[in-house]
């Protein structure tokens, strides 16, 4: 016997007009090196450029103010070696047509460790002509001083010379191509030339005050002739003020002084060497973390 089977027919449902139709999903098509949301050493670097902008419209022409300046450089270069540490800042560089932006990066840094391995020389050097000079201030010693005088003119002709060579820091083209369409590439584009700009201003700051300083004041680099023509002042363009305490004339015809008189010399040179200690430290701390800086950029270049 054969089963009866119903047949049934089976219709779509009815769409629910009351339901709202879900979105489309956005697709993003490019990637960034850099999140949007900066990375927190990009945050810190740009931390560090503006304290370093704000202490250079405050400039007093003291080693302090000087002192000062150098720690937070050398601060900005510690992270700035940690920054260039991050995969993503690495991958940003390599993305640059042809290296032709590290390189650029590698010669400016060069440039940046060659001077101060210069000033950090010419510095040592005078500590130790100062510390003899004391000497022969207690002696009266006319031709131990003579030789000091010229080892404070043979460093401001050196100052004068690298205040020129960092300068050109300035006025080479652009460390990273601000024209990539990368988000992340022109951030850190910006935040590493503001880098190499700062750098170039603390450090024209301490060689030309030291030239100033110790040189005569009609020296002023070709760079500065044009300002004072058009009768500006660049902060950049002072002395520092405890080394322009100790002058030549103080130093020069000791026989003819009275003993009040050097020991009032003697006391501005103390508080000089102070300060050149305070410089050279500070020097020497820039100048090795220049080095690392532009040896994790030739790792980016070379890996």
């Amino acid at each position: 016997m054969v089963g009866v089977f119903r047949r049934s027919l089976s219709f779509p449902n009815k769409p629910n007009t009351n339901r709202p139709s879900k979105p489309s999903l956005a697709r993003h098509t490019r990637s960034v090196s850099l999140p949007c949301r900066s990375h927190p050493l990009i945050s810190q670097l740009k931390d560090h450029i503006s304290e370093l902008q704000s202490w250079s419209s405050k400039c007093d022409s003291s080693s302090a103010w000087l002192v000062d300046g150098l720690t937070r450089l050398t601060e900005l270069h510690h992270c700035l070696d940690d920054t260039l540490q991050l995969p993503q800042t690495q991958e940003a560089l390599r993305r640059q047509p042809h290296y032709s932006s590290i390189e650029n990066l590698l010669e400016q840094f060069l440039r940046f460790v060659d001077v101060y391995g210069i000033c950090r020389s010419s510095v040592l050097a005078l500590k130790e002509e100062h510390s003899a000079a004391q000497v022969a201030m207690r002696k009266r010693d006319e031709s131990k001083i003579a030789l000091y005088v010229k080892a404070r003119k043979r460093m401001a002709i050196e100052m004068s010379k690298i205040v020129n060579e960092v300068r050109f820091c300035n006025r080479s083209s652009e460390s990273v191509s601000p024209n990539s369409v990368n988000v992340g590439d022109v951030e850190l584009a910006a935040v590493v030339s503001d880098v190499v700009q700062v750098t170039v201003t603390v450090s024209v700051s301490l060689f030309n005050g030291i030239a100033l300083s110790f040189g005569p004041r009609k020296s002023i680099t070709w760079m500065n002739m044009g300002m004072v023509k058009k009768g500006k002042v660049d902060n950049q363009d002072q002395g520092i003020h405890e080394f322009e305490q100790v002058g030549i004339k103080s130093l020069l015809g000791l026989r003819r002084k009275g003993d009040e008189e050097v020991k009032m010399t003697l006391k501005k040179m103390r508080e000089l060497e102070t300060s050149i200690e305070g410089i050279e430290t500070c020097t020497e701390r820039v100048f090795r973390g220049l080095i690392n800086a532009r040896v994790a950029l030739l790792n980016t270049l070379t890996s």
